[in-house]
C-alpha cells in the first residue's frame, strides 16, 4: 500500500528519516563514500521540507519510500527512492516508480543517483530512463542524471 506521508508530524518524520538512513548506509558503502551528504540530513529537514513523501507499507512495516519534488512546473523530481534493507528485491522500488508515473502529470521525470550504484542505476534504465549527465561531487561521489521523457501523455512503466 502506497500512501502519503505527512512529513511534518514528528513521529512521522522519524520513521521516514530512519527507513533514510539505513538505505543511505547501504549506499553509502555501494558508491565507497567516506562523507555522504544525505547521512547527514537532520530530522528537522524532513519535517520541514516542501517535498511530498509516499511510503509503500508492506507487513505493517514502512518499506520504501519516494520524495518528489513536484514545485517545478517543467519536470517531476524524483528527489530520493529509498528501501529498507529487509525489503530489497522485492520489487517495491519499481511499485514506487510506477506509483510516481501513474500520480504526477508531466512530460519529464529527472532522478539522481551515485554512478555506482548498480542497482539503482539498472532500476531507472529499466524504466526507461536515459542517461543525460555526469559529474563528480565536491564530497568525491560520480554522480549520474536520468530523464525520462513522457510522449503525448502515454505513460509506459514496467
Amino acid at each position: 500500500m502506497i500512501e502519503k506521508l505527512q512529513n511534518s508530524k514528528l513521529e512521522i518524520a522519524q520513521k521516514i528519516r530512519a527507513v533514510f538512513q539505513v538505505s543511505y548506509k547501504v549506499e553509502a558503502k555501494l558508491l565507497a563514500a567516506v562523507n555522504f551528504p544525505p547521512l547527514h540530513r537532520p530530522l528537522e529537514k524532513y519535517r520541514e521540507s516542501s517535498t511530498e513523501f509516499y511510503g509503500y507499507t508492506k507487513d505493517g512495516e514502512l518499506a520504501g519510500i519516494v520524495e518528489i519534488d513536484a514545485n517545478n512546473n517543467n519536470y517531476i523530481l524524483i528527489r530520493s527512492l529509498v528501501i529498507h534493507p529487509t525489503f530489497f528485491r522485492q520489487g517495491i522500488a519499481g511499485k514506487l516508480i510506477e506509483f510516481v508515473f501513474d500520480t504526477f502529470d508531466s512530460n519529464l521525470f529527472v532522478v539522481e543517483t551515485g554512478l555506482a550504484n548498480g542497482p539503482a542505476t539498472a532500476l531507472y534504465k529499466k524504466f526507461g530512463f536515459i542517461e543525460v549527465h555526469q559529474w563528480d561531487t565536491d564530497h568525491g561521489i560520480r554522480k549520474v542524471k536520468f530523464e525520462k521523457h513522457i510522449q503525448n501523455g502515454v505513460k509506459k512503466s514496467m
